[in-house]
């Protein structure tokens, strides 16, 4: 094989014979672009996008039947839009049916009526994402409800974030608070929480002010006057979401002349979903999961429904909204399920072992792991430490990092320095700063100075000025 000269320029990689009997041209590979980036002029523009499709709670039905109540406005809202017509990657905070996807919402298509609204579906690859916005030559903003749920490998990682903010490109997120505070945890130091930490944060408050009251009793919708009449226990849009009404019911259904056996499947469904194993789940794990819960309450003596009559009760539709379990799909393996989120929001019981064990087993997925060990961390460490094991042993630094935390602080500091070291060696910053802690701890400067001199160099920055002030106290004992 040699170059070729020709008519006007040259040839490389040109194969010379004298008889060519078969020859087979293999085309260079193409990366596939995900289904959802194929077409960007089939997104939608934020002034004709739908609340519901972006992920707003659907509300009890008004007049005419309308799902979509008025939007009262927010104390948030005014800072927030200028921060989202800046371009920053902007994510707004709060608990389940606070309003914070709705705030957001109405903040886009305020700001970016024009834009295309790119929505990636929950699991897909992002990698792509950034150079598909820019060269479709498109206005667009990305959209990212329950970001928790994009912050996985392939998901929005700090590289596709940071290629989003140098193509000018508006990322707007909503958040769960319980989801945001299990990434900014002092170990946590993974991808997650390096995203959080270029958010420009907004919280949303459950309860709203004494301003944002005044503008709801002025609205004229009948259901926010509902809902105003409701504020001192309640925050308007939870009440509109029906959040509150369906936590009693699901409370008072463990009862004797209740839904006995229903009231265990939804619990066990949000008992599932606060270990972190993400939904849905067959009906058949809720079946056999939900017996521990109903032998808890009582068992025969509550005369318990059967459990298809239990299934129906869960999922049926209240006030027009929305029901305890959400069927997600019928397939060939049968029914599966999730619980309506503000149950789990609302749910602070201590979870059964028996819940994490099988988190465990049907953890499927790098993802699963992952948010069962942060969600298990405090509260039950058996378990993160299984789920941070085999992800540390394939090399995940983070993970080592954690693994490492978790066991020092249970006083196992040999097997922590092994677990830091793997992740320092792989070049991650927080982990040699550790190493150079616990060698100054324990009087080896010289090996103190190595680790110090490494996290200076891996960063990030905050690390670096860590390191770099022991690497000063060092130099002066």
């Amino acid at each position: 094989m040699a170059e070729n000269e020709i008519s006007g320029g040259s040839l490389a990689n040109v194969v010379q014979a004298r008889e060519v009997h078969q020859l087979t041209i293999n085309a260079p590979a193409e990366t596939a672009i995900p289904r959802y980036l194929r077409d960007p002029s089939r997104w939608p523009l934020a002034r004709e996008w739908g609340a519901l499709s972006a992920g707003v709670h659907k509300a009890r039905p008004g007049e005419g039947g309308s799902r979509l109540p008025l939007y009262v406005p927010r104390d948030i809202d005014a800072p927030l839009r200028e921060r989202i017509a800046q371009g920053d990657f902007v994510l707004v905070v709060g608990d389940s049916t606070s309003g914070k996807t709705r705030a957001a919402f109405e903040a886009v298509r305020k700001v970016f009526p024009g834009h295309r609204v790119l929505v990636p579906p929950i699991g897909s690859c992002l990698s792509q994402a950034p150079d598909t916005v820019e060269h479709s030559g498109l206005s667009s903003v990305v959209w990212l409800d329950d970001l928790e749920k994009y912050l996985v490998p392939g998901g929005l990682e700090p590289e596709v974030l940071a290629d989003f903010i140098q193509t000018g490109t508006p990322v707007v997120a909503t958040m769960r608070l319980k989801a945001y505070e299990t990434y900014t945890d002092e170990h946590d130091s993974g991808t997650g929480s390096q995203v959080l930490r270029v958010a420009e944060i907004f919280d949303l408050h459950r309860l709203w002010s004494d301003a944002e009251l005044s503008r709801a009793a002025d609205c004229g919708d009948s259901r926010i006057l509902d809902a105003f009449a409701h504020h001192a226990l309640f925050g308007v849009a939870e009440y509109l979401a029906a959040g509150p009404a369906l936590l009693q019911e699901w409370q008072r259904a463990h009862s004797i002349h209740g839904h006995a056996r229903g009231a265990a499947l939804v619990a066990a469904a949000v008992d599932l979903a606060r270990t972190g194993l993400r939904a849905p789940w067959s009906r058949a794990l809720l079946a056999e999961l939900h017996e521990r819960y109903l032998a808890a309450a009582g068992g025969a003596v509550l005369r318990p429904e059967s459990l298809d009559a239990a299934f129906d009760w869960a999922s049926r539709i209240r006030f027009g909204v929305t029901s305890l379990l959400l069927p997600a799909h019928d397939d060939a393996r049968g029914e599966w399920w999730g619980p309506f989120d503000y149950l789990v929001d609302q749910t602070d019981s201590k979870i059964p072992s028996e819940i994490w064990q099988a988190a465990l087993v049907h953890a499927n997925e790098e993802t699963d792991l992952l948010a069962i060990s942060k969600n298990a961390f405090d509260t039950a460490p058996q378990i993160a430490e299984r789920s941070l094991r085999p992800l540390a042993a394939n090399g995940r630094r983070t993970s080592a990092f954690n693994l490492g935390f978790l066991l020092n602080r249970q006083g196992r500091e040999a097997e922590a320095r092994q677990w830091w070291t793997a992740a320092a060696d792989a070049g991650l910053g927080r982990a040699a700063l550790r190493l150079a802690l616990l060698d100054a701890r324990v009087g080896a400067p010289a090996e103190s100075h190595k680790w110090c001199t490494r996290a200076i160099s891996y960063g990030p920055a905050d690390i670096s000025e860590q390191a770099a002030k022991l690497l000063d106290a060092l130099h002066d004992e």
